[in-house]
């Protein structure tokens, strides 16, 4: 009985070695694509400087001066400027002080006549308070310039009632000026608390308020006018009544200057 025989692999022909397959467990790299060369060379011939043969070739970038950097003078010339600036103004304040010895201005309330309050009725009020500041300038050589753009205002408690501005004018040296300025108000509202507070104050003869008073000023010291100086004034006062014929009964003023 003949046997059956299954074909096997064909043996390799002449002139062909048989090469072994590589172990399954190493993934396979992938060929490179058509068109494409991988060229391999040794990490011992990768230099990270020029080799010596090819030396020559760079020299001159190693002669390169490194940039100076600007920032950093820009920033001295930038702080000595300024304090340049700083130490000039301490001296010209100085000059100023020692020469002109300026004195501060004094103010204080010197009558208030009040309207539109009818503490007998919840309806909105439009209080009016007619107000004469008197302000003193001490000074033998510095005059005051009020400029435009002025504020003055009466607070009960932290209740705006009413608002106005000074007049502008200029205070000479040595001087006493009395200014009147109309303040006032409209639909403010108070309630029922407020109202007997208000009362209960004005029977006993001492109802407080409070005035702050802004006002732009240039200081004239010789022939020099100053730029623009905020004067801030805030009064303390106290009526003994809520009438045209109230008196002032005490009042304290605190002056305060922003420069800028």
């Amino acid at each position: 009985m003949t046997e059956r025989v299954h074909p096997g692999d064909s043996p390799p022909t002449s002139g062909e070695h048989s090469v072994p397959k590589p172990a399954t467990s190493s993934p396979e790299k992938p060929a490179p694509q058509p068109g494409t060369y991988v060229i391999q060379i040794p990490k011992d011939q990768i230099y990270r400087v020029p080799p010596p043969e090819n030396a020559h070739r760079y020299a001159h970038l190693s002669k390169r001066k490194p940039r100076r950097s600007t920032s950093r003078s820009c920033c001295c010339c930038l702080l000595t400027t300024i304090l340049a600036l700083l130490l000039a103004a301490a001296i010209a304040a100085a000059v100023i002080y020692f020469v002109f010895k300026p004195e501060s201005p004094n103010y204080s309330v010197e009558s208030v006549a009040i309207k539109g309050f009818n503490l007998t009725s919840p309806s909105p009020l439009s209080p009016e308070f007619d107000v004469t500041v008197r302000a003193h300038n001490p000074n033998d050589k510095i005059g005051i310039y009020y400029e435009k753009g002025s504020s003055v205002k009466v607070y009960y408690g932290d209740i705006n009632l009413c608002n106005g501005a000074l007049p502008v004018f200029f205070q000479p040296t040595n001087n006493v000026t009395l200014f009147k300025t109309a303040l006032k108000g409209s639909e403010i509202e108070l309630n029922n608390a407020v109202l007997r507070t208000l009362s209960d104050q004005q029977n006993k003869g001492a109802v407080p308020f409070s005035l702050k008073l802004k006002a732009p000023v240039k200081i004239k010291v010789g022939s020099i006018k100053t730029w623009k100086i905020t004067v801030k004034v805030t009064c303390k006062i106290t009526v003994d009544k809520l009438t045209a014929a109230s008196k002032v009964v005490s009042n304290d003023c605190d002056y305060g200057v922003d420069l800028w």
